[in-house]
Parts: C-alpha cells; sequence; structure tokens
C-alpha cells in the first residue's frame, strides 16, 4: 500500500496566510492517500471548506489520515469513509512543542506509513523527511521586513523556512509576489515553485448588505499592517464626516499597545472600536454592514481581508502593492501605502461618491468569483501528484 499525508500546523499567520481574517487561527492536518491517485487538503483561514472541497468534490476513493492538535481535534476532519482523524497531543498555540513535534513525531509517523509525499501548508516541514515534501509558504516577511518580527523568534524562521525551502521537493505559494520572493531570496530553481491562489469562502457573496455608517478594516494588529496610518487618515477624514466611525476587526497582535496610545492621542477614542478576535458569524455581520472597507497594509503575501471585502460587494480601498493591487484590480481604489493623505481622500471618495459605490460594489464580486478554494485544492493536487511520482 502507498500512503500520502499533508500536514497543516497551526500558526498565528495572517495569513494566509494565510490568511488569517478577524482573527481567526487556522490549524493544521495531514492526509494520506491509498492507489494512485493522490488528494490534499489545504489549510488556512477557511480551512474546513478546502477539507470538503477536497474530500467531496474532487476524491471520495483514497484515504486520508488527519493529525489534528489539541485546539481543533477531530472537528476538522470531514464525515466521511476515506478521512480519519489522528489527534496528536500537541498543542499548536505552543510553537516550541509544535515544532519538535514537526520535526521528530511526524517524520516518525510518515516513515511508518510509507508515505509517498507530504505536504506542509504552513512554511515548515521535517528537515529529515522520509518521503518527497510540497510545502506551501504564504508569504516571506522575515526577508522583505524582519524589523517587524521579535528576535526571539527571528532565528527560527531563517532556519526553518529556508531549510524547508531546500528540501522540499516542490514549493506553492499564494501570489505571484510570494513566487517572486522565493526566487529571489532563496535562489530556488523557477520550475520547483508553483503558484497555488488561495480561495474565498462563498458565504461573502450572500450576504445582504445593510451599510451603516462605519468604516471597517480586518487585520491583525501587527506593525506592517498599516493601521498607524489609518488612524491618522481617519482622524483627518473624521474632522469633515463626523458622523463615521472605525472599526477595526483582528487579533491583538505586537502593535496593539502602540496603536491604542496612538488612538487616544489623536482624540478617538470614542469613534474608533478595536474588537480584537470575533467568531466568524460576528465578521459576516461587520461585513454585511460596513459602508466601506479599508486595507492600508505595507506588506502582504496574498491579501485575504481585501478578497472577502470584494466577494460581500463592499466599496474598498487598499494600498497599491503587489499582491493587493492584482488582486483587487479595478474594483478598488488604491493608494500609496504610508500616505495617510491619499487614503483620507479615499475615504471621502468610498463616503460621499454614489456612482462610484455602486460601480466597486458591482465589480467586487465579480473580480473575487475567480478565486475558489476548489481551485486552490486542484492546483495543490497536481504538485502532490508530481512531487509523488519522483518515489516510485
Amino acid at each position: 500500500m502507498s500512503t500520502l499525508a499533508a500536514q497543516l500546523p497551526l500558526d498565528d499567520f495572517e495569513h494566509l496566510a494565510g490568511m488569517l481574517v478577524g482573527g481567526v487561527e487556522r490549524q493544521g492536518a495531514a492526509i494520506v492517500r491509498q492507489g494512485a491517485r493522490q488528494v490534499v487538503v489545504v489549510g488556512a483561514n477557511a480551512a474546513a471548506i478546502v477539507v470538503n472541497h477536497v474530500g467531496a468534490g474532487i476524491d471520495s476513493r483514497n484515504q486520508y489520515f488527519v493529525f489534528t492538535n489539541r485546539e481543533t481535534g477531530s472537528g476538522l476532519v470531514p464525515v466521511q469513509p476515506n478521512f480519519h482523524a489522528c489527534p496528536q497531543p500537541v498543542r499548536a498555540a505552543f510553537r516550541p512543542a509544535r515544532i519538535v513535534w514537526e520535526q521528530t513525531a511526524l517524520p516518525l509517523a510518515a516513515a511508518r506509513l510509507r508515505l509517498d509525499a507530504l505536504l506542509n501548508p504552513g512554511f515548515t516541514a521535517p528537515v529529515y523527511c522520509p518521503c518527497p515534501a510540497v510545502t506551501v509558504f504564504h508569504d516571506l516577511q522575515h526577508k522583505r521586513h524582519p524589523e517587524h518580527f521579535r528576535w526571539f523568534d527571528l532565528p527560527f524562521w531563517r532556519l526553518l523556512l529556508r531549510a524547508s525551502a531546500q528540501i522540499s521537493t516542490l514549493i506553492l505559494a499564494d501570489s505571484e509576489a510570494t513566487r517572486a520572493d522565493l526566487l529571489r531570496y532563496y535562489r530556488l530553481p523557477p520550475g520547483k515553485v508553483r503558484l497555488a491562489a488561495l480561495g474565498v469562502d462563498p458565504l461573502f457573496f450572500g450576504l445582504r448588505r445593510a451599510p451603516e455608517r462605519f468604516l471597517l478594516a480586518v487585520s491583525t494588529l501587527h506593525p506592517h499592517k498599516g493601521l498607524d496610518t489609518l488612524l491618522d487618515a481617519y482622524a483627518a477624514f473624521r474632522s469633515l464626516r463626523p458622523g463615521f466611525r472605525l472599526v477595526i476587526a483582528g487579533l491583538r497582535g505586537f502593535h496593539t499597545t502602540a496603536l491604542e496610545r496612538r488612538r487616544d492621542r489623536l482624540g478617538l477614542r470614542d469613534s474608533v472600536e478595536f474588537t480584537g478576535w470575533i467568531p466568524r458569524p460576528q465578521l459576516y455581520d461587520l461585513y454585511a454592514r460596513a459602508w466601506a472597507f479599508l486595507y492600508p497594509s505595507t506588506f502582504e503575501g496574498f491579501g485575504m481581508p481585501i478578497l472577502e471585502a470584494l466577494a460581500a460587494g463592499i466599496p474598498n480601498a487598499c494600498s497599491h502593492i503587489e499582491p493587493l493591487s492584482s488582486l483587487a484590480g479595478e474594483a478598488a481604489l488604491q493608494f500609496p501605502p504610508g500616505d495617510p493623505g491619499a487614503l483620507c481622500a479615499a475615504m471621502l471618495r468610498l463616503a460621499s461618491d454614489d456612482a462610484l459605490r455602486t460601480r466597486l460594489a458591482a465589480e467586487g464580486p465579480r473580480r473575487a468569483a475567480a478565486f475558489s478554494w476548489t481551485a486552490t485544492a486542484r492546483a495543490t493536487l497536481a504538485a502532490i501528484e508530481e512531487a509523488a511520482a519522483t518515489s516510485r
């Protein structure tokens, strides 16, 4: 019997990274396959949706063994005969323990199960992997902006991500911007790095919009998210349009205290709300009620929140950086990152230009419709099958 596994560790990347929206963390899993065809679960901010697409929409024959951590347990695993939960005695929130597990217990399990390939959708892979590995990179922020990392975290990012990039048979990138960074910083062969753009939760397309007078930003409170610029721009905007509030939804990250002090110094305590982490239903509600959406980030690997805003039909504005510019196209106003004057001007247009609001609300869902988790799963599956073939 030949097998294939895919592992998604829980981590607090955005992210991704990846995919993190409104403070919803992603967690991981591993899959094992039986037979000639190979299937993968892609994990990110909508990991369960991808799991269901893979299990129900792409393949129901192969066998999957899903390794889960204590935070999620077997709830990640589809209720299907070919999916098997494998709970692990590790908490992903405690990163040192997760890294030790990934570098020791996971490769031992891969050897015991005689895996054909291992998918790692969260940046890192076992250094001593007994089978071909496919690893997903959501960004290379630690290379582009190391100043935003804590000194004790940065060495691990540098060591583990470089090692993972080198030992992996294939690498998947969320965007062309991340793919370019991988080729630039790790000097990888171009054929080793493939694009697997992320999808969007289909529930955003069906939200019943009932706009209220508040501006929405969804972001973890980290330095690179441009929220200092947002507060400065909002202070200028509010002097002209005092009827609008600002809601910033997302995990309380490294920059939280500095942002709260800036808000208070600008006299905005009563008009700016930091929600912290909120459950998914509350996030949908904010998207449904927001007058406009703002995304002033200075660096992104993909830009999931802007994609969700497009899908929801919210008139929006984002920084003129890649990959946001390619993601949004003409369906969003764009402004130079770090420019509060330009951002304030975009806010004023979104607040009062009815023709613009109508156009952006219509173009957003059309733009977002090009991104689906099924497409993500299929692109990942193709890479897994190619990597697995190298071990035969």
